[in-house]
């Protein structure tokens, strides 16, 4: 998937800035690893914004529910 330049918001890139990484890797590490509640609240941002960001930097957002004993992997180019 390319990466596309978006327009970022000084709060955009007031967060970056506070957390040393760019959204685009900052916000799906989080997200996977927290929920989109807790990662929003560690950003310092509502939910609804952090979803609007996630949708303005194309990076997708899924909910899988798994069976008891089941697993899921997610894998990360690299």
């Amino acid at each position: 998937m390319a990466t596309q330049r978006i327009r970022k918001t000084k709060l955009m890139r007031s967060v970056e800035e506070k957390h040393g990484q760019p959204l685009e890797t900052l916000v799906p590490h989080l997200v996977n690893d927290v929920g989109m509640s807790r990662a929003a609240s560690q950003l310092g941002v509502s939910p609804a914004t952090l979803g609007y960001w996630m949708l303005k930097m194309g990076i997708q957002y899924r909910r899988v529910a798994l069976a008891d004993g089941e697993t899921i992997e997610v894998r990360r180019p690299g």
